[in-house]
C-alpha cells in the first residue's frame, strides 16, 4: 500500500488550523518540530486535563486528501492543514491501517500508527455542520470516524509534499484503529 504527501502543516500556538509549510522535520519520539502537539507525553488540552502524565499517541496528524473532496460535495469546503493535521496524503487508505502499521515516508521518516483521530466540537466552530460529515454510524449503529489517524514518530526526517509514503503492516492478527 503505497501513496503520496500532498502537504504538511505545522503550528507552535495552539489553534484549530495549521499553516501549510515547504517542509516539516519529525523527531523520533516527539513528533513535529516546532509545533504545539510535540512531546513524549500529551499535547492535546482535553488528554492533558484528564492525565498529564499519559504517552503522547498523537505525535503526528495525517488526513486523506479525498475526504476533502467528499466534505466539499456536502457543502464543506476544506483545505490541507485546514483540520489540524501534520500531513495531508492521496492514494493510501489511512483509514484502513491497523494499528502498529509503519508509514516510510520520504527518505528518512518513520510514522507508527496509533489509532484514529477523535475530532472535538472545534471542528464545527470551524464549519458547522462539518463534525457530522467525519464523524457518523454504519449501519450497525457504531461510530465511524473519518477525520484521519494519529501516530508516533519512530525515526525522524525531513518530510515534504511530494514525499512517497509506504505501508508495512505488522505481523500476526491486525488490531483495527480505534480512537485515541
Amino acid at each position: 500500500m503505497s501513496g503520496t504527501v500532498t502537504a504538511v502543516s505545522s503550528n507552535g500556538v495552539y489553534s484549530f488550523t495549521k499553516p501549510n509549510r515547504d517542509s516539516v522535520r519529525l523527531l523520533a519520539g516527539l513528533g513535529v518540530e516546532g509545533d504545539v502537539h510535540a512531546g513524549v507525553t500529551v499535547k492535546h488540552r482535553s488528554r492533558v486535563a484528564q492525565d498529564p502524565t499519559q504517552p503522547n499517541l498523537r505525535q503526528v496528524h495525517l488526513i486523506h486528501e479525498e475526504l476533502f473532496a467528499e466534505v466539499a460535495d456536502a457543502g464543506f469546503p476544506v483545505a490541507a492543514g485546514e483540520l489540524g493535521e501534520n500531513i495531508t496524503t492521496r492514494g493510501i487508505d489511512l483509514l484502513g491501517l491497523p494499528v502498529g502499521a509503519l508509514l516510510r515516508i520520504g527518505d528518512e521518516a518513520v510514522l507508527e500508527v496509533t489509532g484514529l483521530r477523535n475530532p472535538c466540537l472545534q471542528i464545527n466552530a470551524f464549519r458547522n455542520g462539518l463534525l457530522k460529515q467525519v464523524v457518523g454510524r454504519d449501519e450497525a449503529g457504531n461510530v465511524v470516524r473519518r477525520a484521519g489517524i494519529m501516530s508516533i514518530v519512530r525515526e525522524g526526517g525531513t518530510v515534504r509534499p511530494g514525499d512517497t509514503i509506504e505501508a508495512e503492516l505488522p505481523d500476526g492478527p491486525h488490531r483495527p484503529l480505534e480512537r485515541v
